[in-house]
């Protein structure tokens, strides 16, 4: 049995319910401090990090008589962070004092920012990253920590799809009955099925139903188009799925198009998609509409633009090369991209839809710019 002492996101109870996998009501736990220490945010993450600071204290919950178990669980959820224990002497609230170990970070791997705010990272983050921790923990035993921490930055782009998603539409009145839920595969995508009846139109309820959903992120998608030359901007990318069900021409022409990070609007995310993909710098956005790319067997939710800007130039090596990213883009006129569209060489669905918006405001776009 050990002692273990949070000072950051761990710190927030129900997300330590869900990496401990019981209610706190089952926990041993106190607020406690640690002397000579401070706790500050770590620049560019949603995460702390602790150091070293004379005449300083770091509040923490000291966490007392750990299983095994409980430390595995812990440590799996932390491998992901690059974190190490080391022991040290805490202060529980009533004065006295206790040895727990803590998680400390790699001191060269992070660059501290302003003192760190429990309350304020649970205000802006706490959801998300209980969310995020629900499919991590539905991991454990089946993945390394080290895989997981690999599908980290989805995990949590998934984590934010849901909670727009919640917010998104009024709650509708007919009944749902969830039998069973698994989360069957996680890697960039993944896959979650489930047993589940729903409410029928004339009553009652349908029979049992298995279903599977590809859990993915909200997507930005944006056609840069320039009023004034009337024409736009499309970038063409290798696509794995058109080549693995054996399209003989896997090179696709497309909108620009991107995941939206966890606390980056639709609209952030469109802009810097265009910087990195084509190069383009946007003065503004339409929207073209927002839907489910597929919502029979997908999640993902697609916010569709317009984005102005001023087409002169081309490139050849457009996309990040920490993604594997190897893009061109190509100008063409309005017409020229409408021409395609009726003679059906578009196969991308968001480019279709697109571009119908367009030929429907061009005129307007036209007049304003």
């Amino acid at each position: 049995m050990k002692n273990l002492f949070f000072y950051g996101t761990l710190r927030h109870r129900p997300l330590l319910e869900i990496v401990l996998g019981r209610s706190a009501e089952q926990i041993d736990l106190v607020p406690a401090h640690l002397p000579d220490h401070a706790v500050h945010s770590v620049a560019g993450q949603p995460f702390p990090m602790i150091l070293s600071a004379a005449g300083q204290s770091a509040p923490g919950l000291l966490v007392r008589g750990l299983s095994a178990e409980d430390l595995s669980r812990i440590e799996f959820y932390e491998g992901g962070f690059d974190y190490a224990l080391s022991v040290r002497q805490v202060i529980c609230e009533d004065g006295s004092s206790a040895a727990a170990e803590l998680f400390f970070p790699d001191p060269d791997l992070w660059q501290p920012d302003a003192l760190w705010s429990l309350q304020g990272w649970v205000a802006q983050w706490g959801q998300l990253s209980e969310y995020a921790a629900q499919e991590v923990m539905a991991f454990y035993g089946r993945r390394s920590a080290e895989d997981v921490a690999r599908s980290f930055p989805a995990v949590r782009m998934r984590a934010a799809a849901r909670i727009a998603a919640e917010a998104r539409s009024a709650p509708q009145s007919r009944e749902v009955v969830v039998h069973s839920y698994h989360r069957a595969y996680q890697g960039y995508f993944a896959v979650d099925e489930m047993q589940v009846q729903h409410q029928r139109y004339e009553g009652g309820m349908t029979p049992m139903l298995g279903r599977s959903a590809l859990m993915q992120g909200a997507a930005a998608v944006v056609l840069p188009y320039d009023p004034q030359r009337d024409c736009v901007l499309l970038v063409e990318q290798f696509r794995a799925p058109v080549y693995m069900i054996g399209d003989a021409a896997p090179w696709m022409w497309e909108p620009v198009a991107g995941m939206v990070d966890p606390g980056e609007t639709p609209e952030q995310a469109a802009h810097r998609e265009a910087r990195e993909e084509a190069h383009v710098a946007l003065r503004g956005l339409e929207c073209a509409g927002r839907a489910y790319s597929s919502s029979g067997s997908s999640t993902e939710f697609l916010h569709l633009y317009v984005g102005l800007a001023n087409l002169t130039e081309t490139t050849e090596n457009g996309g990040l090369d920490g993604e594997g990213e190897d893009i061109r883009s190509a100008i063409l006129s309005f017409d020229e991209l409408m021409a395609k569209v009726d003679a059906h060489e578009v196969k991308d669905l968001p480019l279709l839809s697109i571009a119908h918006w367009l030929a429907r405001h061009r005129d307007r776009l036209r007049e304003e710019h």
